[in-house]
């Protein structure tokens, strides 16, 4: 599976912002998704991830109301709505991709996803 997010750039604090991802190679609808990002000098930390069937989602707590995670399987894309931005959302944004398992639970954790986009640049100005 082949992924490739978009949407980033600079925006202002308080603006909104969405970016997507864009799945090739692959059934879409048999992999959970994940959104990780990487500030500047930091490591890559967990955002939000939603199941293969997008019944499960989660968000890290930094995020939770301020972000929605969806996927649209007819347009092998997934996406994260983000509002409210602040300068410390700043960062690299990936987008990551595992198969599905019986259990209807997106993983939070870097390691265990397999497939990983080129990352997009999301830049918060105050």
């Amino acid at each position: 599976v082949q992924l490739v997010e978009s949407g980033g750039g600079l925006v202002q604090a308080g603006d909104s912002l969405r970016v997507s991802c864009v799945a090739s190679g692959g059934a879409f609808n048999d992999y959970a998704v994940g959104w990780f990002r990487q500030p500047p000098g930091k490591e890559r930390e967990f955002v939000a991830a939603i199941s293969w069937s997008g019944r499960t989602t989660y968000f890290a707590d930094s995020v939770k109301d301020r972000c929605t995670i969806s996927r649209d399987n007819a347009k092998n894309t997934g996406y994260l709505q983000m509002s409210s931005l602040k300068p410390e959302d700043t960062a690299v944004y990936y987008c990551a991709a595992v198969a599905r398992t019986a259990f209807d639970l997106p993983p939070r954790e870097p390691y265990q996803y397999d497939y990983w986009g080129q990352g997009t640049q999301v830049t918060v100005s105050s």
